[in-house]
């Protein structure tokens, strides 16, 4: 094993950063501070990260194909121009629930822009349970819903021959794989392929590398596990200085670089005082594998 070494690259105090994207037309990571409400972007040139705010809790961000983002915000898909700090409602999904979010989304490689909702939390993962559902954005701005009664819908991804979608909702403690169609979309046959283990804690934002094996974010576990797919079995963890990581993504020039968002809501002054890191992004590297560059959104 080369050594893993782990670095805040931005101590952004972020109150809830999530859906870290590597966008390499600019050369920057993107992501969320959801509770915060702003889309960031950081540079690893300037090392400094710009932020636009909106009005709603904004908990996704993906590229899109046409240029600039879209992004998931309240109940909403929509789009966001960035020179202009500019947000245009697609759609609306929830609409007869006023105490609903969405959180995570990514993009699929049709270029489909799948996410779930959640009701608003309390307190970190307290929350009304099974109002959510997961939604698929289509590339001719149509809604797809494809199943309700969701607590967190967080993590997912797609295996790399495109035939398995992974998700996680999170209090389910379980990572899950549903056959897949890449020409529709449909998904079907959910199974569970690892359940988290007490100190793993809850199962967050996820990302797969080029040996198909996937990472999750473990939310009060301090930690992302690399797991593998087909056993079931974990193949390594890393820890992180701070308890509350959220999400994963691959960047940099070779896709080599993980980053890692975290979260400092929720946390006392002693809490802050231990962890003063929380709510930054890290960086780690001398993991010995690769990413998949994310696929834009084609609409």
């Amino acid at each position: 094993m080369s050594s893993v070494r782990i670095e805040c690259v931005a101590n952004e105090g972020y109150r809830i950063g999530e859906s870290p994207v590597w966008d390499e037309r600019e050369g920057a990571l993107l992501c969320v501070d959801i509770t915060g409400r702003k889309v960031c972007r950081w540079s690893p040139v300037t090392r400094q990260a710009q932020a636009i705010p909106v009005d709603a809790p904004v908990s996704s961000v993906a590229l899109r194909k046409s240029g600039d983002y879209v992004i998931t915000l309240g109940t909403r898909f929509a789009a966001l121009k960035w020179k202009e700090e500019l947000v245009t409602t697609i759609t609306q999904v929830d609409k007869d629930k006023a105490n609903n979010r969405f959180n995570d989304g990514k993009v699929d490689p049709a270029g489909r822009y799948f996410a779930g909702t959640m009701a608003e939390e309390i307190r970190p993962a307290v929350l009304e349970r099974h109002q959510g559902s997961l939604y698929t954005l289509c590339p001719d701005l149509s809604v797809v819903k494809h199943f309700d009664q969701v607590d967190i819908s967080n993590g997912l991804d797609w295996s790399l021959d495109h035939k398995t979608f992974f998700y996680i909702d999170s209090l389910s403690y379980s990572v899950d794989a549903f056959d897949y169609d890449l020409q529709t979309g449909k998904i079907g046959n959910r199974r569970s392929i690892y359940k988290l283990e007490k100190e793993e804690s809850i199962p967050d934002g996820m990302c797969i590398d080029t040996e198909g094996k996937l990472w999750v974010a473990c939310y009060d576990g301090g930690r992302v596990i690399r797991l593998d797919p087909e056993t079931g079995k974990r193949l390594q963890t890393v820890k992180l200085p701070v308890d509350k990581t959220t999400s994963c993504c691959f960047g940099g020039k070779d896709y080599s670089e993980m980053y890692v968002t975290s979260a400092s809501d929720g946390m006392d002054k002693e809490w802050l005082s231990r962890q003063p890191q929380a709510g930054g992004i890290f960086k780690i590297t001398g993991l010995g594998v690769k990413g998949v560059p994310p696929y834009p959104f084609a609409g």
